[in-house]
């Protein structure tokens, strides 16, 4: 069975666009490739300003943004709206939309039609999706569908329950060979590029080595070529537990927070707006506008 890599594009690509078979490239060459989740446009701005390849607008959002508990219960048409803020303001990077979970798994018509609707509608470079086994076939679908589809392997959050909950995976012998035929398979069906999730490192390094198209990895160690974290992780836009593999690069909460307080004492006190922020009138009309709000009021 042949392993060689395809990478479908879309047939017209915007201009100033990365084409997509320069991330093979990429690989070839030992370049890092960044990858990011972004859910808005600013963000999105932020993000192609600072250099990244890829933006994925992840289902990760149904925590994040949508205050949800897990990924499960995000929508198609809440995914294609967050897509569609991102593309506004995503200039260079490929944008990635991800598809959430009920949207992919009934059948390979299913999995096409979904992909269809964020590239046409939500205006998605590509699609990502989670899983190996069937969705192998969902992937080999929407890739011949002339779209670009990454794949997701090691923990899949869609599946946490099934997988004992958000844990490593490819931690025995067994499981870390079925990681691997899990890769050559998806790479074959037509993945441009696969995830790894919460992999030991040893592990997705040669799953890495094995697959000819790029890994990107979360919580898989420095041998993939490249890396991805979410958006709200990375710059420490809440409180609470941090995953293993995250590094906090700032902490936004805490400033927010600081901002915030200073904003409800400055209102509450008196001290804001000031005159600064205010707008003026024209003496001459503020004594005309009195005027005839004193005539109207005899």
């Amino acid at each position: 069975m042949s392993t060689r890599p395809r990478t479908p594009a879309p047939a017209t690509p915007a201009p100033g666009k990365l084409p997509l078979p320069e991330l093979i490239e990429m690989k070839r060459r030992g370049e890092k490739i960044v990858m990011l989740t972004a859910y808005d446009a600013p963000a999105a701005l932020l993000a192609d300003e600072a250099g990244v390849e890829l933006i994925l607008v992840g289902d990760s959002a149904a925590q994040v943004m949508l205050g949800h508990d897990s990924t499960v219960p995000v929508t198609l048409d809440e995914m294609i709206f967050l897509t569609r803020a991102v593309t506004r303001s995503a200039r260079r990077p490929l944008v990635i939309g991800d598809m959430p979970f009920g949207t992919y798994e009934i059948s390979d018509e299913q999995a096409v039609a979904s992909a269809i609707r964020l590239v046409k509608e939500g205006g998605a470079d590509l699609v990502k999706l989670e899983g190996a086994g069937r969705m192998v076939s969902r992937v080999r679908a929407i890739a011949e569908s002339n779209i670009g589809v990454m794949a997701h392997v090691g923990l899949t959050p869609q599946s946490a329950t099934k997988l004992g909950g958000f844990r490593a995976q490819g931690r025995t012998a067994g499981a870390a060979l079925k990681l691997h035929e899990d890769a050559l398979a998806l790479q074959d069906a037509g993945a441009f590029a696969i995830v790894l999730e919460a992999v030991p490192s040893p592990v997705a390094t040669r799953i890495t080595e094995s697959v000819e198209i790029p890994t990107i990895g979360i919580g898989a160690g420095a041998g993939c070529d490249g890396q991805v974290l979410v958006w709200h992780d990375l710059l420490g836009m809440y409180h609470g537990h941090t995953p293993r593999f995250v590094k906090r690069y700032a902490e936004i909460a805490d400033e927010i927070g600081t901002a915030l307080g200073e904003y409800v004492a400055e209102v509450r006190s008196g001290a804001f707006p000031d005159e600064q922020h205010t707008y003026a009138i024209p003496d001459e009309e503020l004594a005309a506008f009195e005027t005839v709000l004193s005539e109207r009021e005899e």
